[in-house]
Protein backbone atom coordinates (compact mmCIF):
# COMPACT_ATOMS: atom_id res chain seq x y z
CA UNK A 1 0.00 0.00 0.00
CA UNK A 2 1.13 3.55 -0.72
CA UNK A 3 0.31 5.86 2.17
CA UNK A 4 0.30 9.00 0.02
CA UNK A 5 -1.96 7.60 -2.73
CA UNK A 6 -4.44 6.11 -0.21
CA UNK A 7 -4.46 9.38 1.71
CA UNK A 8 -5.04 11.21 -1.57
CA UNK A 9 -8.14 9.07 -2.32
CA UNK A 10 -9.52 9.56 1.19
CA UNK A 11 -8.66 13.27 1.15
CA UNK A 12 -10.26 13.87 -2.25
CA UNK A 13 -13.72 12.82 -1.09
CA UNK A 14 -13.19 14.47 2.29
CA UNK A 15 -12.28 17.71 0.52
CA UNK A 16 -15.45 17.53 -1.59
CA UNK A 17 -17.46 17.02 1.58
CA UNK A 18 -15.77 19.97 3.30
CA UNK A 19 -16.29 22.26 0.32
CA UNK A 20 -19.99 21.39 0.34
CA UNK A 21 -19.90 21.90 4.10
CA UNK A 22 -18.56 25.41 3.57
CA UNK A 23 -21.30 26.11 1.05
CA UNK A 24 -23.82 24.87 3.63
CA UNK A 25 -22.34 27.09 6.34
CA UNK A 26 -22.20 30.10 4.02
CA UNK A 27 -25.95 29.65 3.41
CA UNK A 28 -26.57 29.27 7.16
CA UNK A 29 -24.54 32.43 7.80
CA UNK A 30 -26.52 34.32 5.14
CA UNK A 31 -29.96 33.15 6.33
CA UNK A 32 -29.37 32.84 10.09
CA UNK A 33 -26.16 34.77 10.84
CA UNK A 34 -25.30 34.62 14.55
CA UNK A 35 -28.94 34.84 15.70
CA UNK A 36 -30.80 33.03 18.49
CA UNK A 37 -31.97 30.42 15.97
CA UNK A 38 -28.40 29.90 14.73
CA UNK A 39 -27.12 29.39 18.28
CA UNK A 40 -29.99 26.99 19.06
CA UNK A 41 -29.44 24.94 15.90
CA UNK A 42 -25.66 24.76 16.41
CA UNK A 43 -26.17 23.47 19.95
CA UNK A 44 -28.77 20.94 18.73
CA UNK A 45 -26.46 19.86 15.92
CA UNK A 46 -23.30 19.92 18.06
CA UNK A 47 -24.01 16.79 20.10
CA UNK A 48 -25.01 14.33 17.32
CA UNK A 49 -22.36 15.89 15.06
CA UNK A 50 -19.73 15.46 17.77
CA UNK A 51 -20.70 11.79 18.01
CA UNK A 52 -20.52 11.58 14.23
CA UNK A 53 -16.96 12.83 14.34
CA UNK A 54 -16.11 10.64 17.32
CA UNK A 55 -17.44 7.50 15.61
CA UNK A 56 -16.99 8.15 11.91
CA UNK A 57 -13.71 10.08 11.68
CA UNK A 58 -11.30 7.31 12.60
CA UNK A 59 -12.22 6.80 16.26
CA UNK A 60 -14.45 3.75 15.82
CA UNK A 61 -11.80 2.36 13.46
CA UNK A 62 -9.15 2.70 16.17
CA UNK A 63 -10.85 -0.03 18.22
CA UNK A 64 -12.65 -1.94 15.46
CA UNK A 65 -10.00 -2.35 12.74
CA UNK A 66 -7.32 -4.14 14.86
CA UNK A 67 -9.99 -6.46 16.33
CA UNK A 68 -11.56 -7.16 12.93
CA UNK A 69 -8.14 -7.77 11.33
CA UNK A 70 -7.37 -10.26 14.12
CA UNK A 71 -10.74 -11.99 13.60
CA UNK A 72 -10.10 -12.25 9.84
CA UNK A 73 -6.85 -14.09 10.48
CA UNK A 74 -8.87 -16.69 12.42
CA UNK A 75 -11.75 -16.77 9.89
CA UNK A 76 -14.21 -15.54 12.53
CA UNK A 77 -14.70 -12.02 11.17
CA UNK A 78 -18.35 -12.56 10.09
CA UNK A 79 -19.42 -13.81 13.51
CA UNK A 80 -17.48 -11.04 15.26
CA UNK A 81 -18.97 -8.31 13.02
CA UNK A 82 -22.54 -9.61 13.48
CA UNK A 83 -22.26 -9.57 17.27
CA UNK A 84 -20.72 -6.08 17.29
CA UNK A 85 -23.43 -4.71 14.97
CA UNK A 86 -26.26 -6.20 17.06
CA UNK A 87 -24.93 -4.87 20.35
CA UNK A 88 -24.04 -1.49 18.87
CA UNK A 89 -27.55 -1.07 17.46
CA UNK A 90 -29.22 -1.95 20.79
CA UNK A 91 -26.95 0.37 22.80
CA UNK A 92 -27.41 3.30 20.40
CA UNK A 93 -31.19 2.86 20.27
CA UNK A 94 -31.38 2.99 24.08
CA UNK A 95 -29.15 6.10 24.18
CA UNK A 96 -31.35 7.90 21.64
CA UNK A 97 -34.52 6.89 23.53
CA UNK A 98 -33.14 8.16 26.87
CA UNK A 99 -31.97 11.45 25.31
CA UNK A 100 -35.34 12.05 23.66
CA UNK A 101 -37.00 11.74 27.08
CA UNK A 102 -34.48 13.86 28.99
CA UNK A 103 -33.57 16.38 26.28
CA UNK A 104 -34.06 19.54 28.43
CA UNK A 105 -31.49 18.27 30.94
CA UNK A 106 -29.04 17.46 28.13
CA UNK A 107 -29.41 20.92 26.57
CA UNK A 108 -28.83 22.45 30.00
CA UNK A 109 -25.57 20.46 30.29
CA UNK A 110 -24.42 21.44 26.78
CA UNK A 111 -25.51 25.08 26.91
CA UNK A 112 -26.24 26.13 30.50
CA UNK A 113 -26.02 29.79 29.48
CA UNK A 114 -29.19 29.39 27.37
CA UNK A 115 -31.29 29.08 30.52
CA UNK A 116 -31.09 32.87 30.90
CA UNK A 117 -33.28 33.12 27.77
CA UNK A 118 -36.28 30.77 28.13
CA UNK A 119 -37.32 31.05 24.47
CA UNK A 120 -33.79 30.30 23.24
CA UNK A 121 -33.55 27.30 25.59
CA UNK A 122 -36.92 25.85 24.47
CA UNK A 123 -36.00 26.24 20.79
CA UNK A 124 -32.71 24.42 21.41
CA UNK A 125 -34.61 21.59 23.15
CA UNK A 126 -37.01 21.26 20.21
CA UNK A 127 -34.19 21.21 17.65
CA UNK A 128 -32.17 18.67 19.69
CA UNK A 129 -35.09 16.24 19.78
CA UNK A 130 -35.33 16.42 16.00
CA UNK A 131 -31.61 16.04 15.26
CA UNK A 132 -30.55 13.46 17.86
CA UNK A 133 -31.72 10.28 16.01
CA UNK A 134 -28.97 11.16 13.52
CA UNK A 135 -26.59 9.68 16.10
CA UNK A 136 -28.09 6.19 15.70
CA UNK A 137 -27.77 6.09 11.90
CA UNK A 138 -24.36 7.75 11.59
CA UNK A 139 -22.79 5.58 14.31
CA UNK A 140 -23.98 2.38 12.61
CA UNK A 141 -22.65 3.85 9.36
CA UNK A 142 -19.23 4.07 11.00
CA UNK A 143 -19.38 0.30 11.60
CA UNK A 144 -19.77 -0.33 7.86
CA UNK A 145 -17.00 2.20 7.17
CA UNK A 146 -14.77 0.16 9.48
CA UNK A 147 -15.46 -2.98 7.42
CA UNK A 148 -14.45 -1.12 4.24
CA UNK A 149 -11.33 0.40 5.80
CA UNK A 150 -10.23 -3.02 7.08
CA UNK A 151 -10.23 -4.13 3.44
CA UNK A 152 -8.19 -1.02 2.44
CA UNK A 153 -11.23 0.47 0.69
CA UNK A 154 -11.44 4.11 1.72
CA UNK A 155 -13.39 5.92 -1.02
CA UNK A 156 -17.01 5.09 -0.06
CA UNK A 157 -16.42 5.73 3.66
CA UNK A 158 -14.81 9.08 2.89
CA UNK A 159 -17.61 10.01 0.46
CA UNK A 160 -20.48 9.22 2.85
CA UNK A 161 -20.39 12.57 4.74
CA UNK A 162 -21.01 14.33 1.42
CA UNK A 163 -24.63 13.17 1.74
CA UNK A 164 -25.13 15.18 4.94
CA UNK A 165 -24.00 18.41 3.30
CA UNK A 166 -26.04 17.88 0.14
CA UNK A 167 -29.23 17.24 2.16
CA UNK A 168 -28.66 20.30 4.37
CA UNK A 169 -27.96 22.55 1.38
CA UNK A 170 -31.15 21.34 -0.33
CA UNK A 171 -33.05 21.96 2.91
CA UNK A 172 -31.86 25.58 3.05
CA UNK A 173 -32.70 26.22 -0.60
CA UNK A 174 -36.16 24.64 -0.31
CA UNK A 175 -36.81 26.68 2.86
CA UNK A 176 -35.81 29.85 1.01
CA UNK A 177 -38.02 29.23 -2.03
CA UNK A 178 -41.04 28.07 -0.01
CA UNK A 179 -40.60 30.55 2.87
CA UNK A 180 -40.17 27.83 5.54
CA UNK A 181 -38.45 28.02 8.92
CA UNK A 182 -34.74 27.51 8.09
CA UNK A 183 -33.66 26.14 11.46
CA UNK A 184 -36.48 23.58 11.83
CA UNK A 185 -36.03 22.29 8.28
CA UNK A 186 -32.28 22.00 8.88
CA UNK A 187 -32.94 19.93 12.00
CA UNK A 188 -35.15 17.44 10.12
CA UNK A 189 -32.61 17.32 7.27
CA UNK A 190 -29.87 16.23 9.70
CA UNK A 191 -31.73 13.05 10.68
CA UNK A 192 -32.83 12.31 7.10
CA UNK A 193 -29.22 12.51 5.92
CA UNK A 194 -28.21 9.93 8.53
CA UNK A 195 -30.72 7.42 7.12
CA UNK A 196 -29.54 7.94 3.52
CA UNK A 197 -25.87 7.72 4.53
CA UNK A 198 -26.44 4.36 6.24
CA UNK A 199 -28.19 2.92 3.16
CA UNK A 200 -25.32 4.20 0.99
CA UNK A 201 -22.64 2.42 3.06
CA UNK A 202 -24.59 -0.84 3.38
CA UNK A 203 -24.73 -0.95 -0.42
CA UNK A 204 -20.95 -0.56 -0.83
CA UNK A 205 -20.11 -2.98 1.99
CA UNK A 206 -22.22 -5.93 0.75
CA UNK A 207 -19.26 -7.29 -1.26
CA UNK A 208 -17.27 -7.78 1.95
CA UNK A 209 -19.96 -8.26 4.58
CA UNK A 210 -23.69 -8.99 4.72
CA UNK A 211 -25.16 -8.22 8.14
CA UNK A 212 -27.09 -10.74 10.21
CA UNK A 213 -28.69 -9.66 13.49
CA UNK A 214 -28.21 -12.33 16.15
CA UNK A 215 -29.75 -11.56 19.50
CA UNK A 216 -27.77 -13.58 22.03
CA UNK A 217 -27.63 -13.27 25.79
CA UNK A 218 -24.08 -14.61 25.84
CA UNK A 219 -21.43 -12.31 24.36
CA UNK A 220 -18.15 -13.76 23.05
CA UNK A 221 -14.80 -12.81 24.63
CA UNK A 222 -13.65 -11.04 21.46
CA UNK A 223 -16.72 -8.81 21.39
CA UNK A 224 -16.39 -8.05 25.12
CA UNK A 225 -12.75 -7.16 24.53
CA UNK A 226 -13.73 -4.88 21.63
CA UNK A 227 -16.36 -2.97 23.62
CA UNK A 228 -13.93 -2.62 26.53
CA UNK A 229 -11.56 -0.91 24.11
CA UNK A 230 -14.22 1.16 22.34
CA UNK A 231 -15.06 3.71 25.04
CA UNK A 232 -11.41 4.61 25.81
CA UNK A 233 -10.83 4.78 22.05
CA UNK A 234 -13.72 7.23 21.54
CA UNK A 235 -12.57 9.49 24.35
CA UNK A 236 -8.89 9.44 23.39
CA UNK A 237 -9.02 9.65 19.62
CA UNK A 238 -11.82 12.20 19.77
CA UNK A 239 -10.08 14.55 22.20
CA UNK A 240 -10.31 17.52 19.79
CA UNK A 241 -14.07 17.02 19.39
CA UNK A 242 -14.53 16.69 23.16
CA UNK A 243 -12.58 19.92 23.64
CA UNK A 244 -14.88 21.63 21.11
CA UNK A 245 -17.94 20.34 22.99
CA UNK A 246 -16.46 21.64 26.25
CA UNK A 247 -15.85 24.97 24.53
CA UNK A 248 -19.49 25.12 23.42
CA UNK A 249 -20.67 24.63 27.01
CA UNK A 250 -18.48 27.44 28.32
CA UNK A 251 -19.20 29.73 25.33
CA UNK A 252 -22.97 29.46 25.89
CA UNK A 253 -22.61 32.08 28.63
CA UNK A 254 -21.57 34.73 26.07
CA UNK A 255 -23.98 36.01 23.40
CA UNK A 256 -23.25 34.67 19.86
CA UNK A 257 -20.03 32.97 21.05
CA UNK A 258 -21.38 29.50 20.16
CA UNK A 259 -21.83 30.63 16.56
CA UNK A 260 -18.37 32.25 16.40
CA UNK A 261 -16.72 29.04 17.57
CA UNK A 262 -18.84 26.93 15.22
CA UNK A 263 -17.82 28.91 12.12
CA UNK A 264 -14.15 28.95 13.16
CA UNK A 265 -14.28 25.22 13.86
CA UNK A 266 -15.72 24.55 10.41
CA UNK A 267 -12.75 26.23 8.73
CA UNK A 268 -9.82 24.59 10.52
CA UNK A 269 -11.52 21.18 10.54
CA UNK A 270 -10.76 20.72 6.83
CA UNK A 271 -7.05 20.43 7.51
CA UNK A 272 -7.65 18.19 10.51
CA UNK A 273 -9.66 15.92 8.19
CA UNK A 274 -6.75 15.72 5.72
CA UNK A 275 -3.66 15.81 7.95
CA UNK A 276 -5.04 13.85 10.91
CA UNK A 277 -8.10 11.79 10.10
CA UNK A 278 -7.20 10.81 6.52
CA UNK A 279 -3.58 9.86 7.31
CA UNK A 280 -4.58 8.08 10.52
CA UNK A 281 -7.44 6.16 8.91
CA UNK A 282 -5.46 4.82 5.93
CA UNK A 283 -2.37 3.92 7.99
CA UNK A 284 -4.14 2.11 10.85
CA UNK A 285 -5.05 -1.20 9.09
CA UNK A 286 -1.49 -1.65 7.74
CA UNK A 287 0.06 -0.63 11.06
CA UNK A 288 -2.17 -3.09 12.95
CA UNK A 289 -1.08 -5.92 10.64
CA UNK A 290 2.60 -4.95 11.09
CA UNK A 291 2.25 -5.02 14.90
CA UNK A 292 0.53 -8.42 14.73
CA UNK A 293 3.44 -9.78 12.64
CA UNK A 294 6.00 -7.94 14.87
CA UNK A 295 7.67 -6.53 11.78
CA UNK A 296 9.77 -3.73 13.35
CA UNK A 297 11.04 -2.32 10.06
CA UNK A 298 7.53 -1.97 8.66
CA UNK A 299 6.19 -0.55 11.94
CA UNK A 300 8.93 2.09 11.97
CA UNK A 301 8.40 2.92 8.30
CA UNK A 302 4.63 3.43 8.66
CA UNK A 303 5.02 5.46 11.88
CA UNK A 304 7.58 7.87 10.44
CA UNK A 305 5.83 8.28 7.09
CA UNK A 306 2.51 8.95 8.85
CA UNK A 307 4.05 11.66 11.03
CA UNK A 308 5.89 13.25 8.11
CA UNK A 309 2.81 13.30 5.87
CA UNK A 310 0.67 14.73 8.66
CA UNK A 311 3.13 17.60 9.28
CA UNK A 312 3.58 18.13 5.53
CA UNK A 313 -0.14 18.96 5.37
CA UNK A 314 -0.71 20.64 8.75
CA UNK A 315 2.22 23.06 9.22
CA UNK A 316 1.50 25.21 6.12
CA UNK A 317 -2.21 25.16 6.94
CA UNK A 318 -1.44 26.36 10.45
CA UNK A 319 0.56 29.35 9.17
CA UNK A 320 -2.15 30.12 6.61
CA UNK A 321 -4.87 30.25 9.29
CA UNK A 322 -2.72 32.40 11.58
CA UNK A 323 -1.83 35.02 8.94
CA UNK A 324 -5.06 35.02 6.90
CA UNK A 325 -7.77 34.24 9.46
CA UNK A 326 -9.71 37.48 8.95
CA UNK A 327 -9.58 37.30 5.14
CA UNK A 328 -10.66 33.63 5.15
CA UNK A 329 -13.67 34.21 7.45
CA UNK A 330 -14.59 37.35 5.52
CA UNK A 331 -14.47 35.59 2.15
CA UNK A 332 -16.41 32.53 3.33
CA UNK A 333 -19.06 34.01 5.61
CA UNK A 334 -19.01 37.82 5.25
CA UNK A 335 -22.40 38.14 3.56
CA UNK A 336 -26.04 38.84 4.46
CA UNK A 337 -26.75 38.58 8.19
CA UNK A 338 -23.10 37.87 9.00
CA UNK A 339 -21.79 41.33 9.96
CA UNK A 340 -18.26 42.78 10.04
CA UNK A 341 -18.27 42.35 13.82
CA UNK A 342 -19.16 38.66 13.36
CA UNK A 343 -16.24 38.32 10.93
CA UNK A 344 -13.82 39.99 13.39
CA UNK A 345 -14.85 37.79 16.33
CA UNK A 346 -14.86 34.55 14.33
CA UNK A 347 -11.45 35.31 12.80
CA UNK A 348 -9.94 35.80 16.27
CA UNK A 349 -11.13 32.33 17.27
CA UNK A 350 -9.82 30.86 14.00
CA UNK A 351 -6.39 32.45 14.45
CA UNK A 352 -5.87 30.82 17.85
CA UNK A 353 -7.23 27.48 16.63
CA UNK A 354 -4.65 27.82 13.84
CA UNK A 355 -1.79 27.60 16.35
CA UNK A 356 -3.07 24.17 17.39
CA UNK A 357 -3.76 22.65 13.95
CA UNK A 358 -0.55 20.51 13.78
CA UNK A 359 -1.23 19.27 17.32
CA UNK A 360 -4.86 18.40 16.53
CA UNK A 361 -3.62 16.31 13.58
CA UNK A 362 -0.75 14.67 15.47
CA UNK A 363 -3.08 13.48 18.25
CA UNK A 364 -4.78 11.26 15.66
CA UNK A 365 -1.46 9.89 14.39
CA UNK A 366 0.30 9.31 17.73
CA UNK A 367 -2.73 7.65 19.35
CA UNK A 368 -2.77 5.23 16.40
CA UNK A 369 0.62 3.87 17.52
CA UNK A 370 -1.11 2.57 20.64
CA UNK A 371 -4.39 1.59 18.96
CA UNK A 372 -2.61 -0.56 16.37
CA UNK A 373 -1.17 -2.75 19.15
CA UNK A 374 -4.54 -2.94 20.95
CA UNK A 375 -3.79 -0.42 23.71
CA UNK A 376 -6.64 2.11 24.07
CA UNK A 377 -6.13 2.90 27.76
CA UNK A 378 -2.88 4.90 27.48
CA UNK A 379 -4.30 7.31 24.85
CA UNK A 380 -7.40 7.61 27.05
CA UNK A 381 -5.35 8.76 30.06
CA UNK A 382 -3.45 11.29 27.95
CA UNK A 383 -6.67 12.58 26.38
CA UNK A 384 -8.33 12.86 29.80
CA UNK A 385 -5.40 14.99 30.93
CA UNK A 386 -5.73 17.21 27.81
CA UNK A 387 -9.46 17.77 28.39
CA UNK A 388 -9.05 18.54 32.11
CA UNK A 389 -6.23 21.02 31.32
CA UNK A 390 -8.38 22.65 28.63
CA UNK A 391 -11.35 23.02 31.01
CA UNK A 392 -9.11 24.42 33.76
CA UNK A 393 -7.55 27.10 31.52
CA UNK A 394 -10.89 28.01 29.92
CA UNK A 395 -12.79 28.44 33.18
CA UNK A 396 -9.90 30.20 34.94
CA UNK A 397 -9.57 32.92 32.27
CA UNK A 398 -13.09 33.06 30.76
CA UNK A 399 -14.25 36.08 32.78
CA UNK A 400 -11.13 38.04 31.87
CA UNK A 401 -10.81 37.19 28.15
CA UNK A 402 -14.26 35.94 27.14
CA UNK A 403 -14.87 33.19 24.58
CA UNK A 404 -11.47 33.76 22.89
CA UNK A 405 -9.79 31.85 25.73
CA UNK A 406 -11.49 28.67 24.45
CA UNK A 407 -9.45 28.25 21.22
CA UNK A 408 -6.32 29.38 23.10
CA UNK A 409 -6.87 26.77 25.82
CA UNK A 410 -7.68 24.06 23.25
CA UNK A 411 -4.44 24.70 21.35
CA UNK A 412 -2.23 24.92 24.46
CA UNK A 413 -3.63 21.78 26.11
CA UNK A 414 -3.35 19.73 22.90
CA UNK A 415 0.30 20.75 22.35
CA UNK A 416 1.14 19.74 25.92
CA UNK A 417 -0.59 16.41 25.19
CA UNK A 418 1.59 15.94 22.11
CA UNK A 419 4.79 16.39 24.14
CA UNK A 420 3.43 13.87 26.65
CA UNK A 421 2.74 11.39 23.81
CA UNK A 422 6.25 11.89 22.42
CA UNK A 423 7.86 11.27 25.81
CA UNK A 424 5.89 8.09 26.56
CA UNK A 425 6.20 6.63 23.05
CA UNK A 426 9.97 7.05 22.87
CA UNK A 427 10.50 6.06 26.52
CA UNK A 428 8.58 2.78 26.04
CA UNK A 429 10.14 2.25 22.58
CA UNK A 430 6.74 1.97 20.91
CA UNK A 431 7.68 4.66 18.41
CA UNK A 432 10.83 3.83 16.41
CA UNK A 433 12.29 7.13 15.14
CA UNK A 434 14.13 7.23 11.81
CA UNK A 435 17.06 9.64 11.46
CA UNK A 436 15.67 11.34 8.36
CA UNK A 437 12.47 12.53 10.10
CA UNK A 438 14.00 15.54 11.94
CA UNK A 439 15.70 16.72 8.75
CA UNK A 440 12.47 16.43 6.75
CA UNK A 441 10.44 18.29 9.40
CA UNK A 442 12.96 21.14 9.19
CA UNK A 443 12.57 21.23 5.39
CA UNK A 444 8.75 21.25 5.77
CA UNK A 445 9.00 24.20 8.16
CA UNK A 446 11.31 26.15 5.82
CA UNK A 447 9.02 25.51 2.82
CA UNK A 448 6.03 26.61 4.92
CA UNK A 449 7.77 29.87 5.91
CA UNK A 450 8.53 30.64 2.24
CA UNK A 451 4.86 30.02 1.44
CA UNK A 452 3.80 32.26 4.34
CA UNK A 453 5.94 35.13 3.03
CA UNK A 454 4.20 35.00 -0.33
CA UNK A 455 0.83 34.75 1.46
CA UNK A 456 1.47 37.89 3.52
CA UNK A 457 2.59 39.78 0.40
CA UNK A 458 -0.54 38.68 -1.51
CA UNK A 459 -2.88 39.68 1.32
CA UNK A 460 -1.31 43.14 1.59
CA UNK A 461 -1.13 43.73 -2.17
CA UNK A 462 -4.80 42.79 -2.75
CA UNK A 463 -6.17 44.15 0.54
CA UNK A 464 -8.69 46.41 -1.24
CA UNK A 465 -10.12 43.40 -3.07
CA UNK A 466 -10.47 41.43 0.18
CA UNK A 467 -12.54 44.09 1.92
CA UNK A 468 -15.86 43.09 3.54
CA UNK A 469 -17.90 45.15 1.06
CA UNK A 470 -16.12 43.94 -2.09
CA UNK A 471 -18.39 41.62 -4.08
CA UNK A 472 -15.71 39.29 -5.51
CA UNK A 473 -13.48 38.99 -2.43
CA UNK A 474 -13.76 35.18 -2.31
CA UNK A 475 -12.39 34.87 -5.86
CA UNK A 476 -9.32 36.96 -5.03
CA UNK A 477 -8.67 34.98 -1.85
CA UNK A 478 -9.02 31.70 -3.76
CA UNK A 479 -6.48 32.88 -6.36
CA UNK A 480 -4.02 33.85 -3.62
CA UNK A 481 -4.45 30.47 -1.86
CA UNK A 482 -3.99 28.53 -5.11
CA UNK A 483 -0.84 30.54 -5.88
CA UNK A 484 0.83 30.07 -2.48
CA UNK A 485 -0.25 26.41 -2.27
CA UNK A 486 1.37 25.82 -5.66
CA UNK A 487 4.60 27.39 -4.39
CA UNK A 488 4.53 25.10 -1.36
CA UNK A 489 3.80 21.94 -3.37
CA UNK A 490 6.51 22.73 -5.94
CA UNK A 491 9.10 23.47 -3.24
CA UNK A 492 8.12 20.26 -1.42
CA UNK A 493 8.56 18.28 -4.64
CA UNK A 494 11.91 19.89 -5.48
CA UNK A 495 13.22 19.21 -1.97
CA UNK A 496 12.24 15.54 -2.34
CA UNK A 497 9.40 15.44 0.17
CA UNK A 498 6.37 15.08 -2.09
CA UNK A 499 7.11 11.94 -4.08
CA UNK A 500 4.81 8.91 -4.20
CA UNK A 501 7.57 6.31 -3.97
CA UNK A 502 8.69 7.74 -0.61
CA UNK A 503 5.40 6.79 1.04
CA UNK A 504 5.28 3.06 0.26
CA UNK A 505 4.58 1.12 3.44
CA UNK A 506 6.27 -2.12 2.38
Amino acid sequence: MNLLSSTYIFSFFTLISRILGYLRDILIAIFLGASIFADAFFVAFRLPNTFRRLFAEGTFNAAFVPSYVSARSNNTSKKFADEVLTLLTIILFLIVLIVEIFTPYLVYIIAPGFLENTYKFNVAVEFTRITFPFLLFVSISSFFSGILNSNNKFAAAAAAPIILNIILILSLLISFFYNLNFAIQLSYAVTLSGVIQLIFLIFFTKKYYKPSFKFKVKISKKVKFFFNKLLPSILSSGVTQINILVGTIIASFESSAVSYLYYADRIYQINLALAGIAVGTVSLPTLAKAFKKKDKNKISNIQNKSLELSLLLSIPASLGLIFASEQIVNALFGYGSFSEENVAMTSKALKYFGFGVPAFALVKILSNFYFAKGDTKTPFYISFFIVILNVFISILFFKKYGFIIIPIATSISTWIGIFLYAFLLTNKKIYLINNYLVRNILIIFINSLVMAMFLIFGLEHFSNYLDYNYKYKSIYLLLIIVFVASIYLISSYLTGLLKFKRFKTN
